[in-house]
């Protein structure tokens, strides 16, 4: 790689880390484009390089953040699994891990689509679709865990517990709605199985 598209990417890079951070913290529409240029030690001219607008950066920095947490999960979950979890057990200890992190403040995907205010938003779009994806993971690991009738019938309510044990570690900053959504999650499954 030559060194002028090394610095390219380097500087792009630069740009969604600070983005993210800052977006993360403090929300999408609260940061400007001269904070991020700022923090990032990047020209104006470099951020406009590499994305046209404020709403493409956001975007970008979405599909950035979903490969981070996507990561996240799977390290937390395979360490927990290797530990002696079953995978469900382990989503939920991940998901605790995740609201005990220092710089927590929800789900960013969430966040963003608050922030926007508009459906028709590229990043309020994308943020659903990584809803979908998400849901589709919990899914996954509960027919692993209890087979695919207990998935069907669990899954939607279990992901309704996630979004809400997500709301409520930012509002109450503790980590304990993560066990209750375990405990509660578990007690679906069971009863799932049974049936």
């Amino acid at each position: 790689m030559s060194k002028t598209r090394r610095k390219k990417s380097d500087a792009r890079q630069r740009i969604l880390e600070t983005a993210e951070r800052l977006f993360y913290a403090e929300g999408v529409r609260a940061v400007g484009i001269d904070r991020i240029v700022a923090e990032a030690s990047v020209a104006k001219m470099s951020l406009y390089n590499h994305f046209a607008s404020k709403d493409e950066l956001i975007l970008a920095v979405l599909q950035y953040r979903e490969e981070q947490v996507d990561q996240m999960f799977v390290n937390s979950m395979t360490r927990h699994v290797d530990q002696g979890m079953n995978k469900l057990e382990a989503f939920f200890a991940a998901l605790k891990e995740w609201f005990e992190a220092e710089n927590f403040r929800g789900c960013s995907f969430i966040n963003a689509a608050v922030e926007l205010a508009d459906a028709e938003h590229p990043a309020s779009q994308f943020s659903v679709e990584h809803k979908r994806r998400f849901y589709a993971m919990v899914k996954a690991i509960i027919s692993e865990v209890a087979g695919t009738k207990a998935a069907e019938r669990t899954s939607e309510a279990i992901a309704l517990l996630v979004e809400g044990a997500i709301i409520k570690a930012v509002m109450d900053q503790s980590s304990h709605p993560a066990d209750v959504a375990k405990e509660t999650a578990m007690a679906l499954v069971a009863r799932a199985k049974r049936k």
